[in-house]
């Protein structure tokens, strides 16, 4: 399968041309009362690694172009600081003390911890309003045929990755439609890596098929969960990495090459990981705007919600410099800490002439808000069970009646295990749990954003008050021991 030139060539560089037949679609969506949502999912972006969060090392301007035209938040959060149980608590509107997923657990013979047969998620919801349900990029959440295979939790087109562990090679031996295994077969040992196909542009081009083949009689949920910018760093030889490459002083990066881990979790060597890292996020740039172009050509942009998130804090892998950068911005901490910088997270969203432009809101949220949010948008007499989220439909509807929530939890089974809880300015961090050295920490975000100083010390009911909510909100799991 020889790599498509989606990205070398001008004009999707400069972006896709709208046909003739934007009048005509724009008239059938009029009559289409219910929205299509396009989420699309970012892997280890840092809250400061978009132009309008900050980045002044290299450019996202059609992201930016998205949050010019609706909603920046500025207090999202993950669902907690690694990709598998973020993305359940996401899904299934949980946080992570009750979201069946709480870590990334390697399952042979390819995948992680499957969801629950009986587990409700947002594709179901849509699935029950009538919507086509897509996912194109990462699943991580159940190998093919187990319960938590995607076809099973009601998905109708699975384009991507089941295995999150093989989701560390862009350059893979296989990838999954639906459940059918697809060969790469020019990303094998005789091809020298990086000069076959690469995985994001193949993906890509199946998502921009998806909206090539969808019609606005037809509703859609399209979940999109690159795995950019995820180590490794490895981009194709194209116009985009030649325009960073250079740019930045660089120390190369010596990772697997060759041997049991390669194209298996490891990551591989990079001579240029600053401009490679800076190449992979203007990629995903790049592939934002060809969907916002697509939607546009097929008459569809109208009447589609575009959220664009990511799933948790900046990596240091495979040769990353979040410093660097300053991919977490003023925010303290990377991926798996449960400091601001390993949850706090960019998110933006579109939704022509329903949200206003260029607007910023500093509600506390979350990603257990989404399946509420969403289940209030498809039924707006009420959601269909108690969940943990809150529904922020009244926010982006520009309308009274937005609830606020009372304290966010997050959970971290790894590292001896990890709990947090932030309640207004106030925020526990607890660590170390099964350790030798338990401790708890307590800042004032509103005085100390970057969490410098801990004041437990000096408000000890404080401290318990929080400690007490740490204990209610995590519910044991036998397969997922917190304690």
């Amino acid at each position: 399968m020889k790599n498509k030139p989606l990205l070398i060539s001008g004009t999707l560089l400069l972006g896709l041309s709208v046909s003739g037949q934007v009048a005509a679609q724009k008239k059938k969506v009029e009559k289409n009362v219910k929205p299509n949502v396009v989420f699309i999912l970012a892997d280890d972006l840092g809250y400061g690694d978009l132009g309008c969060y900050g980045q002044e090392k290299f450019e996202t301007p059609n992201i930016d172009k998205l949050a010019q035209a609706g909603m920046r938040f500025t207090q999202c959060y993950s669902g907690t600081t690694v990709s598998a149980p973020s993305r359940s608590c996401l899904l299934t509107g949980t946080h992570s003390g009750h979201t069946p997923i709480r870590g990334n657990v390697e399952l042979e013979p390819e995948g992680q911890f499957p969801l629950p047969e009986d587990t409700r998620t947002i594709f179901r919801s849509f699935k029950e309003a009538g919507y086509k349900t897509a996912t194109f990029g990462k699943w991580g959440l159940g190998f093919v045929g187990s319960t938590g295979d995607p076809l099973k939790q009601g998905v109708d087109r699975f384009y991507g990755y089941n295995c999150q562990l093989l989701a560390h090679s862009y350059y893979p031996d296989h990838l999954w439609d639906n459940d059918q295994r697809v060969e790469l077969t020019d990303n094998v040992a005789e091809v020298p890596y990086g000069q076959g196909t690469y995985s994001q542009d193949l993906i890509h081009s199946k998502a921009l098929d998806f909206l090539d083949h969808t019609t606005s009689d037809e509703p859609f949920f399209m979940f999109y969960p690159t795995i950019l910018p995820h180590a490794e760093l490895i981009v194709p030889e194209d116009s985009i990495i030649r325009k960073f490459r250079g740019k930045y002083p660089e120390t190369p990066y010596k990772g697997v090459d060759d041997g049991p881990a390669f194209r298996k979790g490891g990551y591989c060597s990079q001579v240029y990981p600053r401009a490679t890292f800076a190449a992979m996020i203007y990629r995903l740039d790049v592939y934002v705007g060809q969907l916002v172009q697509k939607l546009k050509e097929r008459g569809l942009y109208d009447n589609t919600m575009i959220i664009f998130t990511s799933d948790n804090g900046p990596h240091r892998e495979g040769g990353a410099d979040p410093d660097f950068f300053n991919s977490n911005g003023i925010w303290r901490g990377y991926k798996r800490d449960l400091y601001e910088g390993g949850i706090r997270v960019p998110m933006i969203v579109s939704w022509p002439k329903r949200i206003p432009e260029g607007v910023e809101t500093n509600l506390m949220c979350s990603f257990w808000d989404m399946m509420p949010t969403f289940e209030e948008l498809l039924n707006p007499k009420g959601v269909s069970q108690k969940q943990d989220g809150i529904s922020i439909l009244p926010l982006l509807e520009n309308r009274k009646g937005q609830k606020e929530h009372d304290y966010l939890y997050f959970e971290f089974m790894e590292m001896n295990g990890r709990q947090a809880v932030r309640q207004g300015a106030w925020k526990l961090v607890h660590l170390d749990i099964r350790g030798k050295s338990p401790s708890y920490e307590l800042y004032n975000l509103a005085s100390d954003p970057s969490e410098k100083h801990d004041l437990s010390g000096k408000y000890p009911e404080k401290v318990n008050e929080l400690k007490a909510i740490l204990q209610t909100a995590h519910v044991e799991d036998p397969a997922w021991p917190l304690f």
